[in-house]
């Protein structure tokens, strides 16, 4: 089993910037690939950026490439999402998710691990 608590959401004007972080607790992760998802109301969560276990294989939304990078510390159990050149329609809550088994780890429903959410809004 493994928990996931996000942070590092708030509130920012377009144009900057924020850097989530995903905490891993309960198991080591290196060998699980992570992804950062995002939702707002009445919209199916969507990927924007995921990572395969090597560390070498990533994954970016188009919306977001250029823009978002995704790392992980795996000596601290914690993924990243820095997050620039935010635009309005980057707001949503952002989840951060973990599985170990191989497969589509682009997918949401890859995913059996995921944290609570964090809301990230951008103001015009």
């Amino acid at each position: 089993q493994v928990q996931l608590v996000e942070s590092g959401g708030g509130l920012v004007q377009a144009g900057g910037s924020l850097r989530l972080a995903c905490a891993a607790s309960g198991r080591t992760f290196s060998r699980y690939a992570v992804g950062w998802f995002r939702q707002v109301p009445g919209k199916e969560r969507e990927a924007v950026s995921a990572m395969h276990w090597d560390g070498v294989n990533t994954y970016y939304a188009d919306s977001v490439k250029g823009r978002f990078t995704i790392s992980r510390d795996n000596a601290k159990n914690t993924v990243y999402l820095a997050m620039n050149s935010l635009k309005p329609e980057d707001t949503a809550v952002y989840y951060c998710a973990a599985d170990p088994k191989p497969g589509s780890y682009y997918r949401a429903a890859h995913y059996n691990y995921w944290g609570q959410g964090t809301q990230v809004t951008v103001s015009s």
